[in-house]
């Protein structure tokens, strides 16, 4: 977990690319790394509007590119402000399901300066495969993406 960290934060600081590119290494490096993470995306808040936009993302291709609010895992998490878990999806009424394959998914906020401003969103084919490891993994995904984008929002 320590190396998948600093690979993390090497991919956060290369200024060399930009920021939708640093995100797609970040879900490419998630995906190849971690057996059970099937589908990693970022989405993000479509702006003033209350509805998430797909950002950058490793996987097969969704027709999910955009989320209202309150609507599926994501739209909860927009909602809530709380990583949402769920370790089996067909016992969720409000899950859109993006792939037959799908067994289980986790959502992590990403807050800049306290406001959620989108999430990552990571769907597995294995039932019930996400422990604190991810969650903790996740969190400091975000938290590390939340430095880059704070970069952005600041005049």
């Amino acid at each position: 977990m320590k190396n998948l960290k600093k690979e993390v934060i090497d991919i956060v600081n290369d200024q060399n690319n930009s920021v939708d590119d640093r995100l797609k290494c970040l879900c490419n490096l998630l995906k190849q790394r971690i057996t059970y993470y099937d589908w990693v995306g970022f989405y993000f808040k479509n702006g003033e509007k209350n509805e998430l936009k797909l950002g950058p993302y490793a996987g097969e291709p969704t027709d999910h590119t955009i989320i209202p609010f309150g609507k599926g895992i994501c739209g909860q998490v927009a909602v809530s402000n709380e990583k949402f878990i769920v370790p089996d999806v067909s016992a969720e009424d409000n899950y859109i399901a993006c792939s037959l394959s799908v067994k289980s998914e986790i959502v992590v906020p990403v807050f800049v300066n306290g406001v959620n401003v989108g999430q990552i969103d990571i769907d597995s084919e294995s039932a019930n495969p996400f422990s604190e490891k991810d969650e903790e993994l996740l969190e400091f995904v975000c938290s590390q993406v939340s430095g880059i984008l704070q970069l952005l929002t600041t005049p």
